[in-house]
């Protein structure tokens, strides 16, 4: 699943989530999870076809209100029931970068370096 996100990520301007199952979930917060990072700056949208989402966009509202997520990490998800709404807002959207992890470097070329941790247990 992460070579096909990274596919989809190097190949695409915005991304947009149609109603589905546990992958399209699992896409839905990977991809605004690696926003939130600063891994990339695309718009994300979720097409709320027939209110398919509803109840996770009031989680995520819910999560936000009780301090579990940033109000940043909540804004990275555009909602729209139409595909004419959805194309106006990703072409409006502007990216606002979580100001802590602007200071991380997520370059692939420093992910694939090796790192040592030191897991013994000093008593």
């Amino acid at each position: 699943m992460q070579d096909r996100i990274w596919k989809m990520l190097d190949n695409s301007d915005a991304f947009i989530a149609l109603p589905g199952g546990i992958g399209t979930l699992e896409e839905n917060f990977q991809i605004p999870y690696w926003a939130q990072l600063n891994i990339h700056h695309k718009p994300i949208g979720m097409l709320n076809v027939d209110g398919f989402f509803n109840k996770l966009l009031s989680f995520l509202d819910q999560a936000g209100e009780e301090n579990f997520i940033p109000h940043s990490a909540r804004q990275i998800f555009i909602s729209t029931s139409t595909t004419e709404e959805m194309i106006d807002k990703l072409e409006h959207f502007v990216y606002k970068p979580n100001p802590v992890a602007t200071q991380i470097d997520w370059s692939k070329e420093k992910s694939s370096k090796k790192h040592k941790m030191d897991l013994s247990l000093h008593l």
